[in-house]
């Protein structure tokens, strides 16, 4: 196909796989439009303004980096925009980096069905990991095709809530700021600022391969630049509406595992059992990917070999999926984010070089 062809389809596709990764369930309880936006009061604004433009850059250079080496077979991404050595560094960080962040993601499975269906923690995290193995085993190009039209229903879903939200408490604009001290201690980092870039660290590095990879499966440039503008800025959008929400209710949504839950409650009961069913969504679409991203990167042992390697990594995520979901979202997240500063910089640097 010529590279100057576009099609529409494509480019909401490729928006629909990037939102699917950025929804997990950090992001689709709440906890992270808590922790490193509506944590710093109306500066939480601040951090809005910064990752979008942040999440509109990263999106397209690590696509667009994907599209462009696209015949080139091992393409490595981190020693691309890193160098030989950093580059390897963080090729095995990223792979025990995903590793964590996987429990983070079923423990959330877990808890939800126990909330809402009185399931078993213990077995609801199982169902899910199941469900993460036979995932991987369908393929990349399956595994898109699935993941990407769940991302914009549980956008979607979260726009509503959030919306809902505003429009029931917008009487409560002034009283924003006497809910800061209520916020305050769940804050991501010690500033707005630090805490945008975090943020953006945590969405763009342990999901890097992934989106270069997304780049790969683009036609064009042109469908490329319209599927990353489009994925980003709807994740923005759906951020800033919750924030607002969280901001409007802070005294109670402060400090809750699940804050969406609470506004969703809030606005009618029966959206407390809708809101679960678009959580485990999430959940499974982020969780797929990473899925992807950690064992696609074993080859060495042949097809047999990556699936018990597949089945090593589900066990591992299993077991540490069954600690406590909130502590594992305060540690780990920022952590994370921390983790991957380095790597954000490099490859602002790289593209303004060239």
């Amino acid at each position: 196909m010529p590279a100057s062809t576009f099609d529409i389809r494509n480019s909401i596709r490729i928006a629909g796989a990037f939102i699917a990764w950025v929804i997990g369930s950090g992001f689709a309880t709440g906890q992270e439009m808590l922790r490193f936006y509506a944590s710093f009061g109306l500066y939480g604004y601040g951090a809005v303004a910064v990752n979008l433009v942040g999440f509109l850059g990263m999106a397209y250079l690590l696509m667009r980096t994907g599209f462009e080496h696209k015949k080139e077979p091992g393409f490595n991404h981190f020693q691309f925009f890193c160098g030989q050595r950093l580059g390897l560094v963080y090729t095995w960080l990223i792979i025990a980096t995903l590793i964590l962040l996987m429990p983070v993601l079923v423990a959330g499975a877990g808890a939800t069905l126990y909330e809402y269906y009185r399931v078993p923690q213990p077995l609801g995290s199982a169902v899910m990991t199941g469900l993460l193995l036979a995932a991987y085993l369908m393929g990349f190009e399956r595994l898109i095709q699935v993941i990407s039209s769940i991302g914009p229903v549980i956008i979607v879903f979260s726009l509503a809530i959030g919306c809902g939200a505003i429009a029931a408490d917008y009487g409560q604009f002034s009283q924003i700021e006497s809910y800061e001290s209520a916020l305050t201690p769940y804050q991501a980092a010690p500033n707005w600022f630090l805490s945008a870039v975090l943020h953006l660290s945590l969405n763009f590095f342990p999901p890097s391969m992934y989106f270069t990879r997304l780049g790969v499966s683009a036609t064009s440039k042109q469908e490329l630049r319209a599927g990353a503008f489009l994925g980003a800025f709807v994740v923005i959008l759906c951020i800033a509406v919750m924030t607002t929400a969280i901001l409007l209710n802070g005294n109670a949504a402060a400090g809750l595992d699940i804050p969406v839950l609470y506004l969703a409650q809030k606005l009618h009961p029966l959206l407390g059992a809708a809101f679960s069913i678009t959580l485990l969504l999430g959940i499974f679409s982020s969780s797929s990917v990473m899925m992807w991203s950690i064992c696609s990167r074993v080859t060495c042992w042949g097809k047999q070999g990556n699936v018990a390697f597949a089945v090593a990594v589900a066990l591992f995520t299993y077991v540490v999926s069954l600690f406590s979901f909130g502590r594992l979202v305060a540690v780990l997240y920022p952590a994370i984010g921390y983790a991957g500063l380095l790597f954000i910089a490099c490859v602002v640097y790289k593209n303004f070089k060239t």
